[in-house]
């Protein structure tokens, strides 16, 4: 307790204390009144006594001296009335045995005084006059009446001394009230007057506290600034360093692939050059290393949430159990596969071959984790995220998810193994083992379909690798992919329109799909294409890429099939972020085929296309 508070606290202690006392005389001075007027009562309920037995004795001396009957009016009144005046003063009497004795006697007095009356208007009504007033000449009602006014005249005197005694009480509790009432105002004024001065120095107090605290404030301010300036350095160093990072490992594999690119289509210059042939290995190993290019493009992308995703209704077990077949050849005979397929598994809504892929990455870097042997286990059950576990993990909303989850029983991971698990070319495999992409590749698609992955690991304790999908409410018939094995076949005989701005990919497509036997006709930009279109009007198929200057391909393909209702239209780009790639999903309805491609896709997708129902 501070002590400038203790005056202050003494004060209203004692002004409590005046105004207690206060109270107090009040109540006294509320009790003397009280008394007061109860002894005014008990001296009239006295008085009204005397009164009644004086009535009733008149009454008796009437009617004797004049024998009619009218006297006695006063009498009978004076007896029907004296009970009930006796009943209330022994009420007020009660508790106080000297009164009561007094009261006893003045009873007994009465009585016998009212058998004396009525013994005579007895007589007298019987006709024995001279005996009647023979009674009243003994004197008996005389010594009655003497008793009880002796005894009331005892009483009123005593009760007239109580009574005085109450008014000077009375007297005295007013005049301490009126000091206590001066009291209390002086001590009410001296409180206030030390409450405002105590009031003001607080005030001052807190004034100076609160410059001091904007002081502080203004330095904290500072510091924060600067430390935040800081930390964005440091952000962007850390920004830096993994831009560096990742751009290193890109070069490092880019450069590997192009130097098997450069190397092979030199040595077949020359060879050519030569009048050699013998060239298939060259062109073998170039192609190979333009595709595993390519598939690193398409991981990063993945990655980087960017790669264009055609997300259908799926039933993961029913594509767990597709892939039995997959799984068993790329693990091998040395590890044993078990699927513990959840019943009543809820639908998903995502794209069913990079599901795949995620599937088939953790499985081939889990056999790696195993070496020479163990158990690979995939396992899918319906799953909820609670708001706790959201808040816990950045990026997950909660709600309830279907669970795929792949574990091994290989070597494990240390905490710091799994920190860098997901970052692009991390790995802890040899050379030539593998690119550090695979498990990046899982968490940017997951990321992207809204999902949620998360690793639980320990060394030399096996692996789990735990994919959440958000389930999906919809219909709850899973898409079916077409088979491409269906349309592989048919025969190439439509006229095709390719629309691309750069000459080298527009002339090397236009001659790939003259190498499937369909008609090609080829334009640089989106006007040449419609001014073509209109002079040809067998085209079939627009195959077009989207990034164009001037009129873009979504444009293009909007103004054509205004012109032409069944056109059909395929999208190609390198760039997925475009008219027809929204939030990293494709746009409903739209066709699309990722740059680079294989003819071999390329065939496939025309024919899927071209032979689908408008």
């Amino acid at each position: 307790m501070r002590w400038q508070s203790l005056p202050l606290i003494i004060g209203f202690v004692i002004l409590a204390l005046i105004v207690g006392a206060r109270a107090i005389l009040v109540e006294n001075q509320s009790a003397n009144r009280l008394a007061a007027r109860d002894a005014i009562e008990y001296q009239q309920l006295l008085s009204g006594l005397l009164s009644l037995a004086q009535d009733a004795e008149s009454g008796q001396r009437g009617y004797l001296l004049t024998g009619e009957r009218p006297y006695l009016e006063p009498y009978q009144k004076a007896v029907d009335a004296l009970p009930g005046q006796l009943s209330r003063i022994d009420e007020m009497t009660a508790g106080d045995n000297a009164r009561m004795q007094q009261i006893a006697g003045i009873k007994d007095a009465l009585s016998q005084k009212l058998a004396e009356l009525a013994e005579t208007i007895r007589l007298y009504d019987a006709g024995d006059k001279a005996q009647a007033m023979e009674v009243v000449r003994s004197d008996r009602g005389k010594a009655a009446m003497d008793h009880i006014r002796a005894s009331l005249d005892a009483i009123r005197r005593d009760g007239g001394a109580a009574l005085q005694a109450r008014y000077l009480r009375t007297d005295q509790v007013e005049s301490w009230l009126r000091i206590g009432s001066f009291t209390a105002l002086l001590a009410i004024f001296l409180l206030g007057a030390y409450t405002i001065r105590e009031s003001g120095r607080r005030f001052r107090e807190v004034v100076l506290a609160q410059d001091e605290l904007h002081r502080k404030n203004i330095a904290l301010t500072s510091e924060i600034r600067t430390r935040e300036k800081a930390e964005a350095q440091i952000r962007q160093m850390q920004k830096m360093e993994a831009v560096g990072q990742l751009t290193g490992g890109i070069a490092h594999d880019f450069n590997n692939m192009l130097a098997v690119i450069i190397s092979a289509m030199n040595l077949a210059q020359r060879k050519l050059a030569r009048g050699e042939h013998d060239i298939l290995k060259f062109i073998e190993a170039a192609t190979d290393a333009a595709t595993r290019a390519a598939n690193l493009t398409a991981r990063l992308l993945a990655f980087s949430r960017q790669q264009p995703l055609a997300p259908q209704t799926i039933d993961a077990n029913r594509l767990l159990t597709g892939m039995s077949d997959l799984l068993r050849r790329a693990l091998g005979e040395t590890i044993s596969i078990e699927t513990v397929l959840a019943g009543g598994l809820w639908k998903t809504h995502a794209d069913p071959s990079q599901v795949e892929n995620a599937i088939l990455n953790l499985a081939v870097n889990a056999r790696d984790a195993m070496g020479d042997g163990g158990k690979l286990t995939i396992e899918t059950a319906n799953s909820h995220l609670d708001d706790n576990y959201a808040a816990a993990h950045a990026e997950v909303t909660a709600g309830q998810y279907v669970m795929i989850a792949v574990t091994d029983t290989g070597s494990g991971m240390s905490p710091e193994i799994m920190a860098r698990a997901f970052e692009p070319f991390f790995t802890t495999k040899g050379v030539n083992k593998g690119t550090g992409l695979g498990l990046s590749q899982v968490f940017g698609f997951v990321k992207q379909s809204g999902g949620h992955v998360k690793i639980y690991s320990e060394p030399g304790e096996g692996t789990t690798v735990r994919i959440y999908l958000p389930r999906f409410f919809g219909d709850e018939g899973a898409d079916l992919p077409v088979n491409p094995a269906e349309t592989a076949n048919r025969p190439a005989t439509e006229t095709i329109l390719v629309v691309e701005d750069d000459e080298r990919v527009r002339a090397s497509t236009t001659d790939a799909i003259r190498e499937l036997g369909y008609t090609v006709i080829h334009a640089g930009s989106g006007e040449e294409a419609l001014r073509k279109l209109g002079e040809n009007p067998s085209v079939a198929l627009i195959f077009t890429d989207i990034v164009m200057p001037a009129m873009n391909g979504r444009k293009l393909a909007e103004e054509a099939t205004a012109r032409m209702p069944g056109l059909k239209v395929i999208f190609t780009t390198g760039f997925t972020r475009n008219a027809v790639v929204h939030n990293g999903v494709l746009d409903h309805d739209v066709h699309f085929l990722a740059k680079p491609f294989t003819i071999d896709q390329l065939a496939a997708k025309l024919r899927d296309v071209l032979d689908r129902e408008k």
